[in-house]
This record gives C-alpha cells, sequence and structure tokens, in this order.
C-alpha cells in the first residue's frame, strides 16, 4: 500500500524539460517557433474558409482538405503553445491527467489525420482510375461517413493506448526530456517491464501509421498506372497536379511519425527525437497550406475571388 501511494504521489505530476538546454538561444527559438505557428494556423484557417465559402469547391477532395486543416489546427494547438512556454522557462510541471490527456489528444489527432489521408487517397484513386463513376461512389454521404469513421478510430485506438500507458507506474524519475508528452518519453519513464506496452503501441502504430500508408502507396501505384495511359500531355499534367500535393503530404507526414513511433523503447533517443518532433509538429504543417495552394490553380483562384470580393466591399460606398 505504502508503495502504491509512493508511486501514485510521484506519477501525479510530471516535469516537461523541454528546452532548457538552449540557454540564451530560447528567446530567439521562441520567436522564431511563434511565427510559424502563427503562419500554420493563418494558412489552414485561410484554407478552411475558402473550401466553406467558395461554391466552386464545395467538392469530396475540398470537403477532405478542408477537415485535414481543422484536423490540422487542433493537433498544433494541443502541442505548440505548451512548447513555446517551455521555451520561456527551464522547466515546466504538467499533472498526470493534463499530460495524458495531451498525448491522448494528439494521438487521436494525429490518427484521425493519418486515416482521413488515405481516405483522401481513394477519393483520388476514383477521381482518376473510375471517373464515370465518381459521382456514384464519392457522395455527400460517403465522405461524411468516412470522415466519421477516420475521427471514431483515431480516438477510440488513442484512448485505448493512452489508458494502457499511464496504467504503469512510474515509481522513479518524472521528469519528461521533451516538450510534450509523447509516447517514447512517457514509456521511457516507467519502472516496471514495458514490453506488453511497447506491442501495445506498435500495434496501434501498424493501424494508424503503416497500414494507411501502405494504402496509400498502393493507390498511387494504380493512379499513376492510370495517368501514364492518358495520351495528352495536358491531361497527364493536369491529373498529376491534383494528386502531387497530396502525395507529398503523406510522405512528410508518415515518414517522421513511422521514424518516431515504429521502434522498440531501446532505441529511445531523446534529444533525436525532440529534433523530429519539432519538424513534424511545426515545420510540416506549415507546409501543408503552401503544398495545397501553390500547385493547386482552383485554390489560387479561389484566394484571388474572395480577395477582390473583400476589397469590392471594403471600398463601396455607405448606402444612404
Amino acid at each position: 500500500m505504502a508503495q502504491f501511494q509512493k508511486n501514485h504521489t510521484l506519477s501525479s505530476e510530471f516535469i516537461i524539460l523541454g528546452f532548457g538546454d538552449l540557454g540564451e538561444l530560447q528567446i530567439f527559438f521562441f520567436g522564431l517557433f511563434l511565427i510559424m505557428h502563427l503562419v500554420t494556423l493563418a494558412g489552414h484557417t485561410t484554407i478552411v474558409l475558402i473550401t466553406l465559402v467558395d461554391s466552386c469547391l464545395q467538392t469530396p477532395m475540398y470537403f477532405f482538405l478542408r477537415n485535414l486543416s481543422t484536423i490540422e489546427i487542433c493537433y498544433i494547438l494541443v502541442i505548440v503553445p505548451n512548447m513555446l512556454a517551455n521555451f520561456l522557462s527551464r522547466s515546466q510541471r504538467m499533472s498526470f491527467l493534463g499530460c495524458a490527456l495531451q498525448m491522448h489528444l494528439f494521438i487521436a489527432l494525429g490518427g484521425a489525420e493519418c486515416f482521413l489521408l488515405a481516405m483522401m487517397a481513394y477519393d483520388r484513386f476514383v477521381a482518376i482510375c473510375n471517373p464515370l463513376r465518381y459521382t456514384i461512389i464519392i457522395t455527400r454521404a460517403v465522405c461524411l461517413q468516412m470522415l466519421t469513421l477516420a475521427c471514431i478510430s483515431g480516438f477510440a485506438l488513442s484512448l485505448a493506448l493512452t489508458t494502457l500507458i499511464f496504467l504503469l507506474p512510474f515509481c522513479q524519475s518524472h521528469e519528461i526530456n521533451h516538450f510534450f508528452c509523447d509516447i517514447p518519453a512517457v514509456l521511457f519513464l516507467a519502472c516496471s517491464d514495458t514490453r506488453a506496452n511497447e506491442v501495445a503501441v506498435f500495434f496501434v502504430c501498424m493501424l494508424i501509421l503503416l497500414i494507411p500508408f501502405l494504402l496509400i502507396l498502393l493507390s498511387y501505384a494504380f493512379i499513376i498506372a492510370s495517368i501514364l495511359r492518358i495520351h495528352s500531355a495536358e491531361g497527364r499534367s493536369k491529373a498529376f497536379s491534383t494528386c502531387a500535393g497530396h502525395l507529398l503530404v503523406s510522405v512528410l507526414h508518415y515518414g517522421c511519425a513511422i521514424f518516431i513511433y515504429i521502434r522498440p523503447k531501446s532505441c529511445y533517443t531523446p534529444e533525436q527525437d525532440k529534433v523530429v518532433s519539432l519538424i513534424y509538429t511545426n515545420v510540416t504543417p506549415m507546409l501543408y497550406p503552401m503544398i495545397y495552394s501553390l500547385r493547386n490553380k482552383e485554390v489560387k483562384g479561389a484566394l484571388r475571388r474572395l480577395l477582390k470580393s473583400y476589397n469590392q466591399m471594403k471600398h463601396q460606398p455607405n448606402a444612404r
């Protein structure tokens, strides 16, 4: 009983070490990542607004893109504000429940994003490989069902995994050498045998990361084969441009996540993990809106129409 109380006392609060070893550079990195955070929020919010208000973008592809940006906004808000606070302090205390909630939301939103990226690949597969039946297969009801399935799957798997991890005893160090409650960093602190938990993490990562990524690669194998059969160069270019952005985002997202999560606890390296985590929680989310907007004529056209409409309203004289 005394041992349980000791375990509970020590595990009731974690200390997030963050970037306390950066010294005077912390203020510089705080400013840098704050700017990146604001740019990321502005980019994803713009995509959400454009795809909501522009009548030309009321298609399944932009429905998925809008919800992908919405999930991405929630995803970075779970991590980045705490990370920015860590730049201004040597460490940050977080309650046991707060840490568990952060991990749950991070895995849930990340998982939903992974499933949604796979569904977007399926959407592109049907559009290019079976265009005559596209409107019959990809209906609004089907899109809503796919989105609901992605979110429920992400949150259910996350709840199971987070519960399994936080049932472990943390009876020694409770200092997390990371800037948020990430799976490897928290699992590293457990003082009991974690092999069963590592197997569970690997199994969930298979469901969230490897299987959707393999389905995306399979979809694009069929898509590329169909594109190569298109006779006109213009047709091939148009077909490829609608897929290139999604494929690049998928490779960036899954590449970083697979590197971090699909490996045993013995390979955990805190400093390396923090650098990779900085990339997939700050850099890649900032790139996504740029990738989609810069390579997509419809999105750029919708943005121009929105700005033109705003300027016209701004300069329109008030009715007397």
